[in-house]
């Protein structure tokens, strides 16, 4: 039953698990392949104490799940991301920190919001990295046991903050990363090499505070992204966040060697709009081409009938569409063009051709409101322009859906993509194992899970020689 004056975020799907829990899948349907070998791994919010105050969906503590699958065999088991605050709040045995639909008053002294880890996760120089949005120190994780082996200091080289979209290149074995801040110059761009040393680290000069969500790069060079949702200095000033979208504002784009200086950096500029989730981004002549999901417009209307939650539920609404952009280096000049219409994002793709050329997206299909869920995948050809797609069914809510090569893989969709798949009906999670050469066929394997896996964010593929 539904109850109006709790979150919704908090509840049916979205509602958090209490139990840390390993265990077999069970297979539904289907047959698990054999030359599938890895592990998946997916972040999110999941509430550890009662919250105080009204809830936001990105309030939750960071928790990972995480299914290993070898030798036609799935294995579960799912970990908070043992951050600083959490750990405060296990010791008080309640919340410290309200969240961001609150003021922070009242939150401990000097950490106005908790990082809670809780967004992304990468796999970089031998172990998994827990980041979030609004920036933080990464949580180191071991890929093996999900437990937490503390802050990411880099090696001793860095002890800055790390956005939750950081990239890993699959040739360089390289981590990409930014931050951003309230503080002049508002961004920065860092390189680690594949050791875990930070080797670059370099301001990206704005003309504001920003949103930052993502980034692409090629083998060359990082695209950082200066949108038009700008903040009302007189309440940044005052501690309070209050952003809107600027449509006299171009939407940016800073073209940064991936070595080199901040007077290296070349900006591009577009048709206003947001980008949450970038998909790749190659060179090609003098052109460097990026793919992403276009937010043409990211603040919808709120609704008086959602009560409290309002202004939550408008924000959170996704109206995106695949789109590209072509930054021309020799002339200086930008073209951009629809890809689709429909409502699509959190793309993924076939991350051993991240910063290379590539033409397959995985995308997830943006169900109906009111809360944000995914009711299917969507495989475009960004080449061809053509697309399939797999509606998961009623009731059945999905999530980010790596592409996982099959083992001696010989082409960019040979090879599986994966879903956790949550049935509202039947209270329960499976993961389904979808043929990337024929999404729209539906799952070739669905497995039950041992306990229900709650809504969540981004996704992980780590192939099983990569574990080593």
């Amino acid at each position: 039953m539904f109850d109006p004056a709790r979150s919704p975020y908090l509840q049916g799907s979205y509602a958090p698990v209490s139990a840390e829990v390993d265990g077999e899948c069970e297979l539904v349907a289907g047959e698990v392949p054999r030359d599938l070998d890895g592990l998946l791994v997916r972040n999110g919010p999941n509430a550890r104490h009662e919250p105080r105050g009204r809830y936001h969906w990105f309030d939750g503590d960071g928790m990972l799940h995480a299914l290993r699958v070898k030798g036609g065999r799935v294995t579960y088991k799912n970990r908070w991301v043992r951050t600083s605050g959490l750990s405060r709040e296990d010791a008080a045995g309640h919340a410290l920190w309200s969240g961001i639909m609150e003021p922070i008053r009242d939150n401990p002294a000097g950490i106005p919001y908790k990082d809670t880890a809780n967004t992304d996760v990468v796999h970089h120089a031998g172990a998994l990295k827990a980041l979030w949005y609004l920036c933080g120190p990464p949580y180191k994780v071991d890929p093996v046991t999900l437990e937490t082996l503390g802050k990411d200091d880099f090696a001793g080289t860095f002890k800055g903050k790390v956005s939750a979209h950081s990239k890993v290149d699959p040739r360089t074995g390289e981590l990409l990363f930014f931050d951003y801040g309230p503080i002049a110059p508002y961004m920065h761009f860092g390189v680690a090499d594949a050791e875990g040393r930070v080797v670059n680290h370099m301001p990206i000069e704005l003309p504001g505070p920003r949103l930052p969500h993502d980034l692409a790069f090629t083998e060359r060079f990082a695209i950082l992204m200066d949108l038009p949702v700008v903040f009302d200095m007189d309440l940044l000033a005052k501690g309070r966040w209050r952003t809107s979208f600027d449509r006299s504002l171009p939407a940016r784009f800073a073209v940064a060697p991936r070595r080199g200086l901040p007077t290296d950096v070349r900006w591009f500029e577009a048709e206003p709009c947001y980008i949450y989730h970038s998909v790749n981004a190659w060179e090609e002549g003098s052109e460097i081409v990026m793919v992403g999901c276009r937010v043409a417009e990211p603040f919808q209307p709120t609704r008086p009938e959602e009560g409290p939650w309002a202004v939550m539920m408008a924000t959170l609404r996704i109206q995106a569409a695949l789109h590209e952009w072509r930054f021309d280096l020799a002339t200086g000049k930008t073209r951009e063009r629809a890809l689709d219409d429909a409502n699509t994002e959190f793309p993924t793709m076939d991350r051993r051709r991240l910063g290379q050329r590539s033409r397959n997206a995985y995308n997830v299909l943006i169900g109906s409101e009111p809360t944000v869920y995914f009711d299917g995948v969507a495989k475009y050809d960004t080449e061809t322009g053509r697309s399939e797609r797999l509606v998961f069914g009623p009731g059945r809510r999905g999530s980010e859906s790596p592409f996982a090569p099959r083992v001696g893989a010989a082409g960019e969709d040979d090879g599986y993509v994966m879903s956790i798949v949550h049935d509202e009906r039947e209270g329960r999670s499976e993961l389904w194992i979808l043929d990337a050469k024929d999404v729209a066929r539906g799952p070739v394997a669905r497995l039950r899970t041992p306990q229900r896996v709650p809504l969540g964010f981004h996704a992980l593929w780590i192939a099983g020689h990569d574990l080593a």
